[in-house]
């Protein structure tokens, strides 16, 4: 090749010649599967009667790898893997370290649940307009962003998820839900617009689109680099697409319109899928730039906390409520992001781990009070707590876990923000994680109180509810209620993890060296 100056650069030793180790393939195994499923799926879409089973065993076999991965990642630090026969930064990377790795198997286990879920909330109707296939694709976007190790594929997997997401808000073509798709698809359209610009200002800048590879080379461009532009761009692009305020009104119109297990997939999944985004690009690429916005990622956090829990409080519809919650949450896990301390971090990744789970059987709840209770509306419904004890008991645990109270996942994340908080002498945002449970206490207490323990005759006329058997429904919400508990029971585990995951942000030396081995590239 030739150079600049004519100079003949030499690049065969770029070229991987060494074969591939088996644990290698994990990274993108995640990724592969889904993929290889959605497409069994599409060649026998004619034989719908299997589609929700050979989605189960392709779910349950990512799941499976997802594990592996994890506790591979470790063992022993962080696994790349580079495509192309080049070694990176000319070959695209997957990367998988103790976050990515952390929230893919989350996911993972999130979307087996609601493919379950599904086999008795989709119709023959929505099968036939493929929702099974755009559940695998949403997966392999999903998996691909949490893994890969390149901006630019970042990007791509962005779009896979959305296209993905879009076909599955659209599923059964009511007014409600092309309405909510085109307020979800334009804002979206934005945001992406966003980030492909920072995507081709930060190529233009460093010559790379490799994570690792950035990373190492932003200390010696700070000085000249519009460093701090890139990183604006990337908290407004990412911010939108995790519901941050004031970007966030997309989620509201949309989240409560598509069938009950797609709103289950999306209140658990797509807010952090952002949200990692911005762990990832601001305390792992951009630590200098993180801090110098952290005073300002920190009123985004408080206004997000305290609004979004607000919102919840003023509607009557159970979906709208939980839609609200979502964006309250994420404020919770942004207030990690501006203290960017090792705390602060490992609270915000606790947070999401426990939000991904909590939000999902929070979305299945609301679809249970609808085939128990026959309608999503506080307004109508009563009298579940004589009829329904078992939903009753889970409705209540879900309700602590989410105010963060014990027994429930929500606890623990926010002991770790509050002391972060005070750690770092930044009372208001202490105040506002504790303002916002105190709100989310009331908001799911009025729930609970209208729905399940106000007397029937107080609401008026009684609702027909779905003659459908409820036992499936109840087998899900429990075996998500294992992890929730557990979690908030036992959570030091969960803990050391997300130790460990907002360790290796703060210290990218083992994520550079796992794509750079010796030093090169």
């Amino acid at each position: 090749m030739a150079g600049e100056a004519g100079k003949i650069v030499d690049v065969t030793a770029a070229m991987i010649t060494a074969p591939v180790t088996a644990a290698d393939w994990l990274v993108i195994a995640p990724v592969v599967i889904p993929i290889v499923f959605g497409a069994l799926l599409l060649m026998f879409r004619h034989e719908m009667r299997w589609h929700g089973i050979v989605a189960l065993v392709g779910l349950g076999a990512m799941v499976g790898t997802e594990v592996a991965l994890l506790l591979h990642v470790l063992a022993n630090g962080p696994l790349s893997m580079t495509m192309g026969s080049w070694l990176p930064p000319f070959g695209i990377s997957f990367t998988a370290d103790a976050l990515g790795a952390t929230f893919a198997l989350t996911s993972g286990i999130v979307a087996f649940i609601c493919a379950i879920f599904a086999i008795r909330d989709i119709n023959v109707s929505g099968r036939r307009y493929g929702f099974y296939p755009f559940l695998m694709l949403l997966m392999a976007g999903v998996s691909g962003a949490f893994l890969t190790g390149d901006i630019f594929n970042l990007y791509v997997w962005f779009e896979v998820f959305v296209i993905s997401s879009f076909g599955l808000l659209i599923l059964g073509s009511e007014k409600a839900q092309i309405d909510g798709a085109t307020k979800y698809a334009i804002l979206n359209l934005v945001a992406t617009t966003l980030f492909l610009i920072a995507t081709g200002y930060l190529y233009g800048t460093f010559g790379t689109l490799n994570m690792a590879d950035i990373a190492r080379k932003a200390e010696g461009l700070r000085a000249t680099a519009p460093l701090m532009t890139l990183a604006s761009l990337y908290l407004l692009a990412f911010g939108m697409k995790a519901a941050a305020f004031p970007v966030n009104f997309w989620l509201p119109a949309s989240y409560h319109t598509p069938r009950i297990v797609t709103a289950a997939l999306f209140g658990g999944l797509l807010t952090k899928i952002g949200v990692y985004a911005l762990l990832r690009t601001l305390v792992l690429l951009f630590p200098v730039e993180r801090s110098v916005l952290a005073d300002l990622i920190g009123w985004v956090a408080i206004l997000t906390m305290v609004l979004g829990v607000m919102g919840a409080l003023a509607q009557s519809d159970t979906r709208r409520i939980f839609g609200f919650l979502v964006i309250s949450g994420v404020g919770v896990m942004l207030a990690g992001l501006a203290l960017g301390t090792q705390t602060g971090l490992s609270g915000a990744i606790l947070y999401a781990v426990h939000s991904m789970l909590v939000m999902t059987a929070l979305y299945l709840l609301a679809g249970m009070i609808k085939e128990l209770g026959g309608s999503f509306s506080l307004r109508e419904l009563a009298g579940l707590y004589r009829s329904t004890p078992l939903l009753t008991a889970i409705a209540l645990v879900l309700a602590l876990a989410v105010a963060g109270l014990p027994p429930g996942s929500g606890l623990w994340p926010k002991v770790l923000l509050v002391k972060a908080s005070l750690e770092a002498n930044q009372w208001l945002l202490a105040g506002a994680v504790l303002l916002s449970g105190f709100l989310t206490t009331i908001a799911l207490g009025r729930v609970f109180i209208l729905a399940f323990w106000r007397d029937q005759e107080d609401a008026g006329e009684t609702l027909a509810t779905d003659t459908a058997s409820p036992v499936l429904g109840y087998g899900v919400l429990l075996a998500l209620m294992v992890p929730i508990v557990v979690l908030g029971v036992y959570p030091e585990p969960f803990i050391k993890i997300a130790d460990i995951a907002a360790g290796g942000l703060l210290n990218n030396a083992g994520y550079i060296g796992a794509v750079f081995p010796a030093g090169g590239g």
